[in-house]
């Protein structure tokens, strides 16, 4: 890795106000222009530390950024994800899977339905930064986990791949939906980009 290149904010391939009624546009220009902005920042800040500590030899300071560039860079990598998770309902919001993604869930969860109450139940209790819906590239079954602070999923194993992710820090809908966080998680489905999981499941999982 290039220690003295930097990150950039990536654009929404929607406007702030796309998601609506699901999210608001207030939320969605927060969210993405703030939050995820202090992610890249800090991240890039802690590289330029990161090689200088290096190029001094100084050990102590590497070891100390590692936990700074975890967390701002799996912000950077969970928020770049997410985005891409979801998608307008004039552009295919919400549709379900079909294909061998959608053949998958039922054989593995039985149906959608059973999945999205599972995935529910999960981010309704979750004291984290969100779950997933992940693909093992080694075993080719999907399952549904969960991530602390903004750890990425392929720290819970290193050939999982995300299909899906949903943010359940606060920030992610408390403007919107007040401590009532259950009622987030059932209408963010109305915007779920479900080509685009299906598209990174059929790369990771050929025939």
């Amino acid at each position: 890795m290039d220690l003295t290149k930097n990150l950039t904010l990536p654009e929404l391939p929607y406007g702030y106000e796309a998601l609506e009624p699901a999210i608001s546009g207030e939320i969605m220009r927060l969210h993405h222009q703030k939050h995820h902005q202090a992610y890249v920042t800090n991240f890039n800040k802690a590289l330029h530390q990161l090689s200088a500590a290096v190029a001094d030899g100084d050990t102590s300071a590497v070891v100390m950024l590692q936990s700074s560039l975890k967390f701002n860079g799996g912000g950077h990598i969970n928020h770049s994800i997410f985005w891409k998770n979801l998608a307008p309902v004039s552009e295919g919001g919400g549709v379900p899977p079909k294909g061998r993604l959608g053949s998958a869930i039922d054989e593995q969860f039985g149906s959608l339905e059973a999945l999205i109450q599972k995935m529910n139940t999960h981010g309704a209790a979750l004291q984290g930064s969100g779950w997933w819906l992940a693909l093992d590239k080694e075993s080719k079954r999907i399952s549904v986990e969960t991530t602390a602070n903004q750890d990425p999923i392929v720290t819970k194993g290193p050939t999982l791949v995300a299909l899906l992710s949903i943010d359940v820090w606060e920030h992610a809908y408390y403007l919107q939906y007040k401590n009532v966080r259950p009622d987030y998680l059932k209408n963010i489905w109305n915007v779920m980009n479900w080509n685009y999981a299906s598209a990174v499941y059929d790369k990771e999982c050929p025939n």
